[in-house]
């Protein structure tokens, strides 16, 4: 029986980011995926958000994704096209870059950095105990590990086995979509009518179109083909355009759910397996690699035996909500889409506020989840929240935050005397940088998502996943704390 740290359920966008980050913490994991490459079936998700942008380009490969897409200025909330160009992030923008293309770059990432994935098989059970996880796969192999992540989907076998509830609300709706060809050329753009919301477009000339149709019907028990999707655009269009071909069809529907817990004993989920909602402001995704950021570091060092078992219960105290809040905002927008004359006026009003700086600020900090805060306590205003990627001055030269996270390691930027903190950290946990703040306003302030302007901290302690877990004087009683709590008793001052 081969024996793992930990096994990854599934290979897609979040499986893959979770390799990554234990990968750079040095852990041995593994990624079990049913598929026999990383080509992926039609693109549900088509972009990347600002946050998941940050999060690549605090591991240095940010620039890969960029390369192969292109920025668009504006996002949606439940169709409504706002600007995000003056969110307070150097990526502020969506990038147009579908699942499709995505995946397979982080796959590349994920094998770089050593990663097996274990392909054409998937996990069929497992039986868990105190000193470890008995993983049976498909092709009747048997692992050993430590500890099991479902990253396997909305319908995951890891989370039914450990008996995790899911939550939430049936389907209201359903909906098609697809990659075509059509002999003839579509009305391309969106239509309402009072079936719903329907959508045909091109990324370019010559692509494929895109197919979005609200069906008549919920509750389909077989997968949609291609007569299907002929007869739902006859119904909307009063033709089928000359549909000729489909890359791909796929159904989804405004089903909601989340898992009652992301940890049962050594077994913990992430992504789609721990949350599903409709796809309104294309959330999905970035929340699942966001998932993984948040629970690889903690993972690595329980593993490591850094910090105690403890530690993972973290992961769910922040990320639950945070899920919860992502179901909510997608029901919203489901619901202003509707198409009868009272949620037209709903609708009409959320397109007024938008038109509006603060509403439309703090909609799109929601949606490209820019205003993550996790309740880490009292204190100065980053605490909790995601560090800005400040320019800085370092004795190594001229740098920025995010550049100084690509190893996944946690930061502890001094800003005050040079060499202040050197009885305060163990450097062979925490990366201690005396620095600088370039300001070029020289007004001292940094600008947060929501909350706006707050003064720049003499010292700000940055965990891997980019979050403060600290800011204040370097003098202050809770610095050895936060080192305690965060990264373990070692790293605190003997």
């Amino acid at each position: 029986m081969t024996e793992h740290a930990v096994v990854i359920a599934g290979g897609g966008p979040t499986g893959l980011m979770l390799a990554g980050e234990l990968a750079l913490a040095g852990v041995d994991c593994v990624v079990v995926e049913r598929r026999r490459t990383q080509d992926v079936e039609g693109s549900r998700s088509l972009g990347l958000l600002s946050r998941t942008i940050e999060v690549l380009d605090q591991r240095g490969i940010a620039d890969r994704f960029l390369d192969a897409g292109f920025t668009v200025p504006t996002h949606g909330y439940g169709g409504i096209r706002f600007d995000v160009t003056d969110l307070p992030t150097r990526h502020n923008y969506v990038l147009a870059l579908p699942q499709k293309q995505f995946e397979p770059i982080l796959a590349d990432w994920v094998t770089d950095l050593g990663v097996q994935i274990r392909r054409d098989r998937q996990v069929t059970g497992f039986v868990q105990h105190d000193a470890g996880v008995e993983i049976e796969l498909s092709d009747d192999k048997h692992l050993r590990a430590s500890y099991l992540v479902g990253c396997d989907g909305g319908r995951s076998l890891v989370r039914r086995t450990a008996g995790i509830d899911f939550a939430g609300l049936d389907p209201t709706t359903s909906w098609l979509i697809a990659e075509v060809t059509m002999d003839q050329e579509p009305e391309l753009g969106f239509r309402h009518d009072g079936l719903g919301t329907h959508a045909l477009a091109r990324a370019a000339d010559g692509d494929p179109v895109r197919v979005l149709l609200t069906e008549r019907e919920v509750g389909h028990s077989t997968p949609p083909d291609l007569d299907d999707l002929r007869d739902a655009l006859i119904t909307v269009y009063g033709t089928d355009f000359g549909l000729r071909d489909a890359t791909w069809i796929s159904r989804f529907t405004d089903a909601t759910r989340q898992a009652v817990t992301y940890r049962r004993g050594r077994v913990l989920l992430a992504g789609d397996a721990a949350h599903v909602h409709p796809p309104q402001g294309g959330q999905g995704m970035q929340t699942g690699i966001q998932d993984a950021v948040n629970l690889g570091w903690k993972l690595a060092q329980v593993v490591d035996g850094a910090s105690p078992e403890s530690l993972l219960d973290s992961y769910h105290a922040e990320r639950h909500p945070v899920g919860a809040r992502v179901l909510q905002n997608t029901m919203a927008q489901v619901t202003i889409s509707k198409p009868d004359a009272r949620h037209r006026a709903l609708r009409d009003t959320m397109a007024e506020l938008l038109t509006m700086d603060e509403p439309r600020r703090y909609i799109g900090a929601m949606l490209t989840a820019l205003d993550v805060h996790y309740d880490l306590g009292g204190g100065h205003p980053l605490i909790g929240r995601r560090m800005p990627d400040l320019d800085l001055h370092t004795p190594s030269g001229p740098s920025r935050v995010f550049a100084e996270l690509h190893d996944a390691r946690p930061v502890l930027l001094n800003f005050g005397e040079p060499g202040g903190l050197g009885s305060v950290v163990r450097t062979d946990r925490v990366r201690l940088i005396d620095a600088q703040l370039v300001d070029s306003r020289g007004v001292g302030t940094l600008e947060l998502p929501v909350i706006g302007e707050v003064a720049a901290p003499a010292g700000v302690l940055i965990r891997p996943d980019g979050h403060v877990a600290w800011a204040g004087e370097p003098a202050a009683p809770e610095l050895p704390e936060a080192l305690s709590t965060w990264f373990g008793a070692a790293a605190s001052a003997t």
